[in-house]
């Protein structure tokens, strides 16, 4: 049996017929692969779409392929999620990204909040920022999305609840514990923000703020579920087929 070619992000416009020079991360990964001139890999650059390629050839440290045929497939979620949250420590930021890409969350808030323990700032937040950008592309070649979700600049919550524009169309959900919680809601299409807190929750200022933003709370069910998983969750019940009208 043919094994599917190694799928590979190409962060620069691909056109079919041409030769690109690969990126260090790609290149690392059919170095690692050990892939050879004439075999074959899939290349996509986040425009929609993907592309047959073969490599042409690997040198010490660059690794050329020459571009073929396009394939417009997209295997987006019929609901766009925006995860926005605070930022969990230690590497769970890393998993919620990784996860939530493969989940199909088509971009990423990192917020500091009231109770956050992680505070990246400044030059340590982009260098975070670039980082889980990168999780969001390697796991983006894993799972066969072609669109790769951005990753926000950090931001800490309340400015970045006070940039919001009035809500025009998309759920705005607030992963809460409040008792006036709601269920989550079935979507069928269109856009929904989903906003939870980092470990220990939003404090009430925070949750105040968030439905005068137009959020509206919700529940997961009785258990507490931790902060990286919460809006694992939701995004998966979110974006599950059988949640749509069985689409």
């Amino acid at each position: 049996m043919n094994r599917a070619a190694p799928r590979l992000y190409v962060d620069r416009a691909l056109a079919a017929g041409a030769v690109v020079d690969l990126p260090p991360a790609a290149a690392r990964h059919v170095q690692v692969l050990r892939l050879q001139p004439g075999d074959a890999v899939t290349l996509f650059d986040g425009r929609g779409g993907e592309w047959a390629a073969r490599i042409e050839r690997i040198g010490r440290r660059d690794v050329l392929a020459a571009v073929g045929a396009h394939d417009a497939v997209e295997r987006e979620a019929a609901v766009a999620v925006t995860l926005a949250l605070g930022m969990p420590a230690n590497d769970r930021m890393d998993d919620v990204v990784e996860k939530g890409t493969e989940l199909g969350a088509a971009a990423l808030q990192p917020l500091v909040c009231e109770r956050s323990v992680l505070r990246p700032e400044g030059e340590r937040a982009e260098r975070r920022r670039a980082h889980w950008q990168a999780v969001a592309a390697a796991a983006c070649e894993q799972c066969g999305r072609n669109r790769v979700p951005a990753v926000a600049p950090v931001r800490a919550l309340r400015e970045w609840l006070a940039s919001l524009p009035p809500p025009a169309g998309e759920a705005r959900l607030l992963l809460s514990l409040a008792p006036d919680a709601g269920a989550l809601p079935a979507l069928a299409g269109g856009a929904a923000l989903v906003l939870g807190g980092p470990e220990g929750g939003l404090a009430p200022g925070e949750e105040a703020a968030a439905r005068a933003a137009g959020f509206a709370a919700v529940s997961l069910g009785p258990r507490v579920l931790r902060a990286d998983t919460a809006p694992l969750a939701a995004l998966a019940a979110l974006t599950t087929p059988t949640r749509q009208g069985g689409r």
